[in-house]
């Protein structure tokens, strides 16, 4: 896993209860997905020059430890699935301290074409990047 982002937790991310709510989670997540694929070269542009882009179709999370304002944590990702049409990946939320185990995401993203808004299987130039991507997950 790399490292794909390094949120701080503000109060405003904070609800009545005093920890971070659910809602930034995702917010957290999905800018530590956006690294990840730019680190990789097959950012937007680069999808959009081949006429596809992915699109999520489901994310799991588990949450276990609250966050809580004025501390930092690392997330780190990676590839850890590449099907015929999708590929999924992990994320990690590590206090950036402790390095305790705060949340953990799994992305599933189906590869779409951009004129049909469809399905498709992923193009063999995608393929040929992110198959040496792919670490085992677990």
């Amino acid at each position: 896993m790399q490292e794909v982002g390094r949120p701080v937790i503000h109060p405003w991310h904070c609800d009545q209860y005093g920890h971070m709510n659910v809602r930034w989670y995702a917010h957290f997540f999905d800018d530590a997905n956006f690294s990840l694929w730019h680190g990789t070269g097959l950012d937007l542009r680069a999808m959009q020059a081949i006429g596809v882009h992915t699109v999520v179709a489901e994310t799991r999370t588990r949450f276990v430890r609250e966050c809580l304002a004025g501390e930092g944590y690392v997330i780190t990702g990676a590839f850890t699935h590449l099907g015929r049409k999708s590929v999924h990946s992990s994320f990690e939320m590590h206090h950036l301290t402790t390095g305790e185990l705060h949340a953990a995401q799994t992305v599933y993203e189906v590869f779409f074409d951009s004129e049909t808004r469809g399905s498709i299987e992923a193009p063999k130039d995608a393929r040929a990047v992110l198959a040496p991507l792919v670490v085992e997950s677990g």
